[in-house]
């Protein structure tokens, strides 16, 4: 018979094996049970809101996306049903084609989300807004009937392009407004025109030196001219446009500022700062303009009938001609330029180009007629008197364009105002 006898354990077996069974005191015990607690609760808050928003979703963003889908997979299964099926080449060319449209206009709905019109709201206001201001000062001298113009200084420019720095100068026109213009605006009646506006004429031209890489450059330039049969200061208005020059291309107005010549006292040297302003066009003239489409010979009939200017002084040597040039959907037809005849209030031309286009439909086309004056008795560089632009864009057509496209093969004559 076997007795079974229990020996206690040692004190150091003991003391092991509570440490095996309980390695952490009671702090850290409850410090790691409340920090379960916590991410518990924290897991709990984050499921309820994403229940929340996924109760409080508008419906239309659901059928938004439901559509997209959709149509992608519709697309998918209808390019997998024609790469299974052959048929004739130009069927499908045309079903690939539509079908790359398709999911071009469906990936581009997935990236960009309708979001209304702020951002091309802000993209109008960024490029509406101008910059800076202009200094200068302004003098006429009584005694020599002399009007000087000293530039001092821009200051504020802001550099929106990262391509190049700045390099501003400014262009001043002095413009004479013609009553002759109103004038003869009054006697159009029998043409249909009505009354016309006040045309302006250029006395003087002058241009600052470039100041390159300087959004705050300082001029001090100096430009005078006599006035000897203009003393008409009401008549008479001083525009300074500030440019960004440009060697390789047309120079970009960054602002003007107008200065009415009547409305200062300028019997005293007056100096003066003004903030830029958007540039605006100047009536310089108007063109009476005949068009006539000819659909089968695909031919573009320009004719250059009449020219109204401003005289500002009777010269026997002045002349002008035009150059009339055509593009349409993208090319460009050689221009063509008008005989010069004598410069007189209405100078009458009665020239009729033809011009070659492509084949229709018209998408887009431009005619772009520009008027120059020159010296027919010595050598001298031709004047700008304005410019204007007739035809059809994606988006518009020109009133003129529209009636002849309407009376195809019968001339069609209209007043377009030059600018400048």
């Amino acid at each position: 018979m076997a007795v079974l006898i229990d020996f206690p354990a040692p004190v150091g077996h003991l003391s092991s094996a509570g440490d095996v069974r309980m390695p952490f005191s009671d702090t850290v015990k409850y410090c790691i049970l409340g920090i379960s607690v916590t991410l518990l609760l924290v897991a709990l808050v984050i499921l309820a809101w994403q229940i929340f928003r996924c109760c409080t979703q508008s419906p239309s963003t659901h059928m938004w996306q439901d559509t997209v889908s959709s149509d992608l997979l519709y697309t998918e299964e209808k390019s997998r049903r024609a790469r299974n099926h052959s048929g004739a080449p130009s069927t499908r060319v045309e079903e690939v084609s539509t079908e790359v449209g398709r999911l071009d206009r469906c990936l581009s709905q997935t990236l960009c989300p309708p979001t209304g019109s702020n951002q091309t709201d802000r993209h109008v206001e960024e490029q509406d807004k101008v910059d800076g201001s202009l200094r200068f000062s302004i003098y006429y001298d009584q005694l020599q009937s002399q009007l000087v113009v000293t530039v001092l200084q821009v200051e504020g420019l802001h550099d929106r392009s990262q391509k190049h720095s700045l390099q501003p100068f400014v262009k001043l026109s002095l413009m004479w407004a013609g009553s002759e213009g109103v004038e003869l605006g009054g006697s159009t009646d029998e043409e249909g025109e009505g009354s016309a506006p006040v045309l302006w004429a250029v006395l003087q031209e002058w241009r600052t030196r470039v100041v390159k890489g300087s959004c705050n450059p300082l001029f001090g330039d100096q430009f005078s001219c006599v006035l000897h049969k203009h003393r008409d200061f009401d008549r008479i208005s001083l525009r300074m446009e500030v440019r960004d020059f440009d060697k390789f291309s047309r120079h970009t107005v960054l602002g003007e500022v107008r200065v009415p010549l009547g409305k200062l006292n300028i019997s005293y040297p007056l100096e003066l700062q003004e903030d830029l302003q958007i540039p605006q066009k100047d009536l310089g003239g108007e063109v009476l303009l005949s068009l006539k489409v000819l659909p089968t010979a695909q031919r573009l009939e320009v004719g250059l009938l009449k020219v109204r200017t401003v005289l500002t002084e009777i010269s026997s040597d002045a002349a002008l001609y035009a150059r009339i040039s055509v593009q349409c959907n993208h090319c460009k037809s050689r221009h063509q330029k008008t005989s010069a005849v004598a410069r007189r209030l209405v100078t009458v031309f009665n020239e009729v180009l033809l011009f070659s286009l492509p084949d229709f439909p018209l998408q887009q086309c431009k005619i772009v007629v520009c008027v120059y004056e020159m010296q027919t008795t010595r050598m001298s560089n031709k004047h700008l008197i304005g410019q204007l632009t007739v035809g059809k864009e994606k988006s518009s057509e020109d009133e003129h364009w529209s009636l002849m496209m309407r009376s195809v093969r019968q001339p069609i004559a209209k007043w377009h105002g030059l600018l400048i």
